[in-house]
C-alpha cells in the first residue's frame, strides 16, 4: 500500500498511539497488519450522510470509521450510533468501535490518526472544509456541488492539487454502467455525428413563509451559517429536528442554487462524459427562470438553459424533458438515465419518468459492440470503493477535483445566466464570462468573516 508516512508526518509518534488507542494509523504496522485499513472521519451527518456516504463507505473492508462531526448534536449522536451499531453487529463484539465524536471538523483535521473524510454537508460548506482537509494532508470523498461560486472551486482545485491528495467527486452515475455504455456508444460514433444534448432535469416548488423561531440548543447555528449572511433561524431553512427528510437548506439561495446544482452537477457530468468536454465547457450560456415571489425558498422553479460548445454541440437543459440525459446526432439517439436508482429515500424523482435506464432511437445501437481499438471509457463498480482504492494507490479517481470543478463551473453559471435576459459568452478555459463585468462579478459571493475559503490559511 503507497501511503503518506505518519511516522514522518507526527512529531507525536507513538505518543498518539496512546492518546487514541481506538484508532491506530494505517501505515504504522506494514500492509498485512491487521489494523491496515483507510481511518475515516465523517464531516456531516445528516440525510446523505446516513442514507449514501456512511452506507457505502463502512462496508468496504478496507475502510474504518473512526470519528464523526456535525453542528447538531442530536446529529453527531446518531451517526455516532449508527457507526458502532454496525461494527458491533458486523464483529458481534459490543464495544469493537467507540466512535470519536467532533463539534468542530476543524479538531477532527488535527487528528493524525485519521487518514481520509467524507464530506457530506450542505452545499455552502462543502469548498472549505475539503480545502481545509487538503491542507491537513486528508483524502478526501466531498459530496456534490464541489463548489457554491466558481471561485470557491478555483480555490479548492489548487488547494488540492498542490496538496497532492486523492479527492473524489460524489458523482456516482460514473459508477452506474448505463451510463458509461450510453458514453462510450456516443464517442464511438453509433449515432453518427453528435450535435445537440437534452437534459432532464426538475425544479423546485415555493415553500411557505417562515417565522423566527429560536436555535435549538443541539445546533451551532452560527457556524452552520458559516460563510452565508446572517439570517434568523427557522426550521425549514436548515434541516428537520425529527427525522432525515429532505432538508429546506437546498431551496435557499444562499446556500446553493437548487436542482441546477442539487443534480446538475451528475447530469452535466455524465452529459461531458459522453461529448468529451470533460476539462473544457460551454462558449455560451442563456437561461429563462420562474422564482418563487414570497416564502422562505428561492430557488428556480421551471427553467430553460442553453449552452453552445466550440464543437457544435447544443445542450438543452428543462424540467420539461424526461429526467436523464439525450445524445441526438445525425444517425439516432441514445437516452439515459438513473432508472430507479434515488441516493436518498426522499430524492425527488418521479420514478415513472425515470424507469427506462437506457433507451435508444434503434435498439440495435445498445446491442453495438465496443472494438478493441475503439474508445473505452474507465469502468468502475462502485464510486465510493474507487476512492478508496486510489487512495491505495495514489491513481487518480474517476471522477477527479478538475473534472468536478468544470461540471460545477457549468451548473453555476447556469443559475447565473438565469439572472440575466441576455445571452453570456464564456470562456472556459480562463473561467471568466468575455467582456461581462456585471455577469463576471456573480462569479464570487461575499464572505461572512472568520468563514469562507478566502480566510483558509495555506
Amino acid at each position: 500500500m503507497q501511503r503518506r508516512n505518519f511516522i514522518k508526518k507526527s512529531s507525536l509518534g507513538t505518543a498518539a498511539a496512546v492518546a487514541f488507542p481506538n484508532i491506530v494509523p494505517s501505515s504504522v504496522f506494514g500492509k498485512n497488519a491487521p489494523s491496515n485499513k483507510i481511518n475515516i472521519g465523517q464531516i456531516g451527518c445528516g440525510r446523505i450522510a446516513r442514507d449514501h456516504d456512511i452506507h457505502d463507505t463502512i462496508r468496504f473492508d478496507n475502510a474504518r470509521y473512526v470519528a464523526v462531526c456535525d453542528l447538531d448534536s442530536k446529529r453527531m449522536n446518531d451517526a455516532k450510533v449508527l457507526v458502532d451499531g454496525y461494527y458491533k453487529q458486523k464483529t458481534g463484539k459490543d464495544k469493537y468501535m467507540d466512535t470519536k465524536m467532533y463539534g468542530d471538523y476543524r479538531e477532527m483535521l488535527l487528528n493524525k490518526d485519521i487518514d481520509a473524510v467524507v464530506i457530506s454537508t450542505p452545499d455552502h460548506w462543502h469548498s472549505q472544509p475539503a480545502m481545509e482537509a487538503a491542507i491537513a494532508g486528508k483524502d478526501i470523498y466531498l459530496q456534490k456541488p464541489t463548489s457554491l461560486t466558481v471561485k470557491e472551486g478555483q480555490q479548492l482545485r489548487k488547494a488540492v492539487q498542490d496538496n497532492n491528495v486523492i479527492l473524489q467527486v460524489g458523482t456516482q452515475q460514473r459508477a452506474m454502467p448505463q451510463f458509461r455504455v450510453a458514453a462510450e456508444l456516443v464517442r464511438n460514433g453509433r449515432i453518427g455525428k453528435i450535435h445537440t444534448v437534452k437534459i432532464g432535469l426538475p425544479g423546485d416548488p415555493a415553500g411557505p413563509e417562515a417565522p423566527e423561531m429560536p436555535v435549538p440548543s443541539n445546533l451551532n447555528y452560527d457556524m452552520w451559517l458559516g460563510s452565508t449572511p446572517e439570517v434568523p433561524y427557522t426550521e425549514i431553512g436548515v434541516h428537520p429536528q425529527d427525522g432525515y427528510s429532505r432538508p429546506g437548506w437546498l431551496r435557499h439561495r444562499n446556500y446553493g442554487a437548487g436542482m441546477i446544482t442539487g443534480w446538475g452537477q451528475h447530469h452535466y457530468d455524465s452529459a461531458a462524459w459522453g461529448m468529451n468536454t470533460e476539462l473544457s465547457g460551454p462558449i455560451s450560456v442563456e437561461a429563462l427562470a420562474e422564482f418563487p415571489k414570497s416564502g422562505l425558498w428561492n430557488v428556480h422553479g421551471d427553467f430553460f438553459v442553453k449552452h453552445e460548445y466550440d464543437n457544435g454541440i447544443t445542450v438543452y437543459t428543462s424540467g420539461g424533458y424526461t429526467n436523464g440525459i439525450q445524445y441526438i446526432g445525425d444517425d439516432g439517439w441514445i437516452f439515459v438515465s438513473r432508472g430507479n436508482y434515488t441516493a436518498s429515500a426522499t430524492d425527488p424523482v418521479d420514478k415513472e419518468k425515470s424507469a427506462k435506464a437506457l433507451n435508444a432511437s434503434d435498439p440495435k445501437i445498445l446491442d453495438s459492440v465496443i472494438g478493441e481499438n475503439e474508445i473505452h471509457l474507465e469502468k468502475i463498480d462502485d464510486q465510493h470503493g474507487n476512492w478508496l482504492e486510489c487512495i491505495k494507490t495514489r491513481k487518480a479517481p474517476i471522477s477527479p477535483i478538475d473534472k468536478g470543478h468544470k461540471a460545477c463551473t457549468v451548473c453555476l453559471i447556469s443559475d447565473i445566466a438565469m439572472q440575466f435576459s441576455r445571452k453570456l459568452n464564456w470562456d472556459p478555459e480562463n473561467e471568466w464570462f468575455i467582456n461581462d463585468p456585471e455577469a463576471n462579478a456573480m462569479l464570487e459571493r461575499v464572505q461572512r468573516k472568520p468563514y469562507g475559503t478566502n480566510y483558509v490559511k495555506a
